[in-house]
């Protein structure tokens, strides 16, 4: 299953960041994004022509905390399993810092974090007739990664991120469940897939999620404070049918969530 097969997707994502030259370079190296177009004050970077990240500078930008709202991570989708295994196996040579590896038994996915804190998730979906579903729902696991059959299935030298990388989700960091519930499923309309302690997760069009908002490190958090670093707009594409009735819910195509959030609706190309 591609994302884009959903009635909604993930467009591009903003970050607001001190130092756009080192954070610009990592993600090139690291992650093999193009440089679509920078001047200095912003760059675009992105796989094939699709654009996925906007960063942004602001060297007198607040450093976000850890425990504010904001970001938990970006997922970079790829669009085959050995593409993961390519990755992880330039990770290893090149000593690339990784945080953590899970198979999610929908996806198999890798994290690290941004020269500026900002997390980061690799991974790959499995087929979607092996995903278990629960209702509405699709049932996800945390267990451990097998690292020795990713290798094995690395075909090629990494040559950058291929063709066909999207962002898959976006796991965002809130102050309480029940008010993302009530925003990501109650207004824009999403489906809620799964609940973990702390943690909800939604789709749209049967994905397993591609929004998820976790207390983990925020319980409590207030309305997010600008300027400061880290996520600073999330782009959601959507059919026209979704367009229309998100805008007729929230009332508008730019709006935020209840911590400040901005989020830009955009109609995608049928």
């Amino acid at each position: 299953m591609a994302t884009s097969d959903a009635p909604l997707e993930i467009g591009r994502l903003a970050l607001t960041v001190n130092d756009i030259g080192a954070v610009s370079a990592f993600y090139q190296r690291v992650l093999g994004l193009q440089l679509l177009s920078g001047d200095g004050e912003t760059a675009l970077l992105g796989a094939g022509e699709r654009p996925l990240i906007e960063l942004r500078a602001d060297p007198a930008a607040r450093r976000r905390g850890p425990r504010e709202a904001g970001l938990f991570h970006t997922a970079f989708l790829l669009p085959h399993r050995r593409d993961l295994g390519v990755w992880l196996q330039m990770a290893s040579e090149t000593r690339v810092p990784v945080a953590g590896a899970s198979d999610h038994g929908v996806s198999e996915a890798i994290y690290l974090s941004d020269p500026e804190g900002n997390g980061i998730e690799i991974y790959t979906d499995r087929p979607r007739d092996s995903w278990r579903r629960e209702g509405d729902g699709v049932a996800m696991v945390t267990d451990p990664l097998d690292f020795d059959s990713l290798l094995r299935a690395a075909e090629a030298p990494w040559r950058g991120a291929p063709e066909g990388t999207v962002i898959g989700h976006v796991h965002l960091q809130v102050g309480a469940i029940p008010e993302a519930e009530a925003f990501y499923a109650g207004r824009l309309g999403l489906t809620l897939t799964a609940r973990y302690q702390g943690g909800s997760f939604f789709a749209s069009g049967g994905y397993h999620h591609h929004l998820a908002a976790n207390i983990w490190n925020s319980r409590g958090a207030g309305p997010r404070s600008y300027p400061s670093t880290g996520l600073a707009e999330l782009e959601l594409r959507a059919d026209p049918a979704t367009c229309a009735a998100i805008t007729a819910r929230t009332g508008a195509t730019h709006f935020a969530d209840p911590w400040g959030t901005e989020i830009t609706l955009t109609e995608k190309e049928a």
